[in-house]
């Protein structure tokens, strides 16, 4: 048995998101703290290892409340910072720019961890590339969240916007656990079905995929699809969704059922979502909602 569920790669982000209201509210954010604060949470071990300058992040103080979690701090000539800008009530769209940024993970950057699953989880294009996708493939299972490969930052203005990953034939067939939102699942495939893109994207080689979107949770493992939808009752926790609901889902199936691992992750992440930050819940209180929102 594996020391840790999951090894978790990735920067945090000083974000500033400013919603449609003009509202504004900055914050430690990114993929790396959302999914080690959540997998943690639900009693999984994890071992994170986030890359930032340490005058400009803290990172003891950013993962202090987390539980379950072990940081092994990687130092960088600068932090990760994006300011987000949402055009509506239910951030399904918003404007991105990248403010300053780490120069990126090489696959000497990652200290022995013995993980049952290497979580890829960068924030934009040169976070992570595909040879660690490759490396990771010889270490444990392999779990990537697409957007670090979609997402390219404007070398100039820091704007970004979303390409189709050019190599992806040749490293998709590494990919245990793939995880895309929908607008993200259009870029890889050209496909607004959410079901046929996952299809494709399995045809492709990865064996397990997730795409999320604001109604539901969706999981293609080649045999069958299967939905879970959110449940929330607000969104003012929307930050951090598919990253919490991504984590929770591959730490509990190493020990569960597709059905099982996706009621667990589409509940977590519907009470995450109605508090700002990262989950700082527990299994029962997940349990509690599954059982109220659920049945």
């Amino acid at each position: 048995m594996s020391d840790f569920a999951s090894l978790i790669i990735g920067q945090p982000s000083l974000d500033i998101n400013t919603d449609f209201d003009g509202h504004t509210i900055r914050a430690v954010g990114g993929a790396v703290v959302y999914s080690a604060f959540a997998s943690g949470a639900l009693g999984h071990r994890v071992c994170a290892l986030p890359m930032a300058n340490a005058a400009t992040v803290d990172l003891a103080a950013v993962f202090a409340p987390a539980h379950n979690v072990t940081v092994i701090p990687l130092d960088s000539p600068a932090s990760t910072s994006i300011e987000n800008v949402y055009h509506s009530a239910d951030r399904e769209r918003r404007t991105c720019r990248a403010l300053s940024r780490i120069p990126g993970y090489r696959t000497q950057d990652i200290p022995e961890a013995d993980a049952a699953i290497w979580h890829l989880a960068g924030l934009m294009h040169g976070d992570v590339g595909n040879d660690l996708i490759q490396y990771a493939h010889t270490k444990a299972l392999v779990a990537v969240d697409v957007q670090a490969l979609l997402r390219w930052a404007d070398k100039k203005t820091g704007e970004m916007s979303f390409r189709d990953w050019g190599e992806k034939r040749e490293f998709l067939p590494y990919i245990r656990f793939l995880k895309t939102d929908a607008a993200e699942a259009e870029v890889l495939t050209g496909l607004t079905d959410r079901g046929a893109a996952a299809k494709l994207l399995h045809s492709g080689g990865a064996k397990e995929i997730m795409i999320t979107h604001n109604t539901e949770v969706l999981i293609y493992d080649g045999e069958e699809i299967y939905t879970a939808p959110i449940k929330s009752r607000n969104l003012s926790g929307r930050t951090g969704r598919g990253d919490t609901c991504f984590a929770v889902y591959i730490a509990e199936r190493l020990s569960r059922g597709i059905p099982e691992a996706l009621l667990t992750a589409a509940a977590a992440v519907s009470l995450k979502m109605e508090t700002p930050g990262p989950f700082t819940g527990t299994r029962a209180d997940v349990e509690e909602y599954i059982r109220r929102f659920y049945s």
